[in-house]
């Protein structure tokens, strides 16, 4: 739970500094890289933040990396923050969350839709624009298959739950029959 704090608390910053400077969704785009880069490269992921390595040598990989990568003065200080933090291995979990609240500043909210079967493009708008409606922000849907559902869909937005799942209507009967409830 700590870590989940100490990247909000990171993401919150570098938002705030983007936010005065007109830069966010450009510091958006270049954490983002630099998070998928490292990801992507477990061998690099290691170079940069296994502690079990020399500190020194570590910071050259990343000062090397830094280098050629094609980011502002701002997000290489950013990462030579974190690093010399001992924080640079959270470059994930903060990026995952600066794009949660560079949506926010944006007005974006993300949700996640899935359903029994494969939908059609005009049900997935009408679904988004609902949700549009519903929140008042513009929606990015994330769209899922899971046969497992029977029927229905269930669509997550924030905290926010709707399951019209068969699978979900049947295990609600089955306690209300073990409850003696008439249905």
């Amino acid at each position: 739970m700590k870590n989940l704090a100490v990247a909000r608390r990171y993401a919150k910053a570098l938002l705030l500094i983007g936010k005065e400077d007109g830069l966010a969704e450009q510091y958006r785009e270049e954490l983002d890289g630099f998070a998928g880069l490292i990801a992507g490269h477990k061998s690099l992921e290691q170079a940069v933040c296994n502690p079990l390595y020399d500190t020194a040598d570590r910071k050259k990989v990343l000062e090397t990396l830094l280098e050629k990568a094609d980011l502002s003065g701002l997000m290489k200080s950013f990462l030579l923050l974190l690093f010399d933090k001992g924080r640079i291995g959270f470059v994930e979990s903060i990026n995952d969350f600066y794009q949660k609240l560079a949506d926010d500043l944006k007005g974006i909210a993300r949700a996640s839709l899935v359903s029994a079967t494969e939908l059609s493009s005009e049900t997935v708008e009408k679904i988004r624009d609902s949700l549009s409606k519903m929140t008042g922000k513009d929606v990015k849907l994330e769209v899922e298959q899971d046969p497992s559902l029977i029927g229905g869909i269930v669509t997550k937005i924030g905290d926010l739950v709707l399951d019209g799942s068969i699978k979900t209507q049947l295990l609600n009967m089955r306690e209300s029959l073990k409850r003696g409830e008439s249905v």
